[in-house]
């Protein structure tokens, strides 16, 4: 299940049966949606480097390993209007080559288009870290921009 890349906020959301999830080159974000006037103390919610567990109301929604690490102590989750469990994770490794393919390492993966999206969209957000004066909002990419795009690291300035 995928949804069409959004220019506008640079999401390329991945669909699941639950919500979605859609990733930065720092952070990846966890999107469920959950029964309306859901309160806060219906939530359990546990987050570790590596496992992500989501309960509501005594019914697991979302369980195991993630696809990469992240840092476990930067992991938060909030209840959005009573109807969306937002859980955003820090990812360890912060760079365009780190697109994670997958929410789990055996669940949610991206379809071939999305991961593709994805990766053209975290390299150009590599491109706009390191060029902070230009706009690479309207940008399309084409080419060597798997594994994060070329390497310019080792030319000259």
């Amino acid at each position: 299940m995928s949804a069409p890349f959004e220019e506008r906020s640079g999401v390329v959301p991945c669909g699941t049966p639950w919500g979605q999830w859609y990733q930065t080159l720092e952070e990846v974000f966890i999107e469920v949606q959950v029964p309306p006037g859901t309160r806060a103390q219906d939530i359990q919610c546990g987050l570790q480097s590596r496992h992500v567990a989501l309960s509501v109301g005594g019914r697991e929604i979302l369980k195991g390993k993630l696809f990469d690490s992240t840092i476990a102590d930067e992991g938060t989750w909030t209840l959005e209007d009573r109807k969306m469990v937002r859980i955003v994770l820090t990812k360890t490794k912060r760079d365009a080559a780190n697109c994670w393919t997958s929410l789990l390492e055996s669940e949610y993966a991206a379809d071939p288009w999305v991961q593709d999206q994805m990766q053209r969209k975290l390299t150009l957000e590599r491109f706009q870290k390191e060029n902070p004066g230009f706009d690479f909002s309207g940008a399309e990419i084409s080419g060597k921009y798997t594994k994060g795009g070329p390497d310019f690291s080792n030319l000259e300035k």
